[in-house]
């Protein structure tokens, strides 16, 4: 079954720098599960038949104009009877004053009612691009997280194989770690999964031979980031020599995490190898591809060959995550 997430109203109210009207109760106890806000609308010409009452209410300068244009009765029951579906919290745009009336219904039905100085527009736009980002859907996979040449590029592989040892040397070249051994993948969008680390383990990796080390405070905080978009996945595993590996990179191999089709690379691991280098070259022809230049094409063009013939083809790896 989906697990559903939730965001404490004090860490709303810290992230846009919220101001205080009304508290019924300590706001860290006050959980949201919605990721959508209300601008009532509808609702303040007493229809209710859509109003999802899991979601914070907006009020702006179109809500506040129809508001005052009722009588003080009209408005009084209007504002009770919207407040007494007891919505998570109320937020008032543009520092507006709220109204004699709504302020004796949000205590009478102990909603929270907040205040900023944004524009209606703004206000909405951060909240609900913070609520997809807090209650997204996510899982947490075994892996390696870093960002190379602005890509972020997942590690994974069988324990063992090399990854945290690959995640230092990128890191000694001027690249960023994210997450070591547990990744927390979050789906923010249609499109778009962000990784990053659980908080108890955050810039901490582990290194067989030496233990538990801290990547911020040995290599400085310019070697590790807190979140990244997940660009591509690289596979590494030992190499097999009864196994032909990709060479030309004309087929487009993919996983799927959380609905979404990430692009996979399965790079064989054997001595002698530079991983470091390997990966960042893959970061950079990954980056390529995506404004839409393949070598290989270009390759197989300039030696005469058809390329119509030679299509590509998208493989989905089911890979053990």
């Amino acid at each position: 079954m989906p697990t559903n997430f939730t965001v404490s109203l004090s860490k709303v109210m810290k992230e846009l720098s919220l101001s205080v009207l009304y508290m019924p109760e300590d706001p860290e106890k006050i959980m949201i599960c919605s990721m959508d806000v209300n601008r009532p609308g509808l609702e303040l010409n007493r229809f209710y038949d859509y109003y999802d009452t899991t979601r914070i209410l907006i009020f702006g300068n179109a809500e506040t104009a129809f508001l005052n244009s009722l009588s003080t009765e009209e408005r009084r029951e209007v504002l009770d009877a919207l407040f007494s579906k007891h919505p998570p919290a109320a937020i008032i745009a543009r520092n507006i004053q709220p109204t004699p009336e709504m302020l004796e219904a949000v205590q009478e039905n102990n909603v929270p009612l907040l205040s900023t100085a944004d524009t209606t527009s703004s206000l909405v736009a951060s909240l609900v691009s913070f609520m997809n980002v807090e209650l997204a859907p996510r899982i947490t996979r075994h892996g390696v997280l870093v960002e190379v040449y602005g890509e972020g590029i997942l590690l994974v592989g069988d324990s063992g194989v090399g990854k945290s040892e690959t995640a230092i040397e990128l890191i000694k070249r001027g690249h960023r770690l994210i997450a070591d051994d547990a990744v927390e993948i979050r789906r923010v969008s249609a499109k778009s999964l962000v990784g990053q680390a659980p908080e108890n383990i955050r810039h901490f990796i582990e290194l067989r031979g030496i233990g538990i080390i801290n990547a911020r405070r040995i290599f400085g905080m310019g070697a590790v980031k807190m979140t990244e978009k997940i660009d591509i996945v690289i596979n590494l595993e030992i190499w097999d020599h009864q196994k032909v590996y990709d060479r030309m990179g004309l087929d487009n191999e993919y996983t799927e995490i959380l609905g979404i089709n990430v692009p996979v690379l399965t790079i064989p691991v054997k001595p002698g190898r530079n991983l470091a280098v390997i990966i960042e070259v893959a970061a950079m022809n990954n980056r390529q591809k995506k404004m839409g230049y393949n070598a290989a094409t270009e390759l197989l063009t300039s030696l005469g060959m058809d390329i119509d013939v030679l299509q590509e083809e998208d493989k989905k790896l089911k890979l053990d995550l």
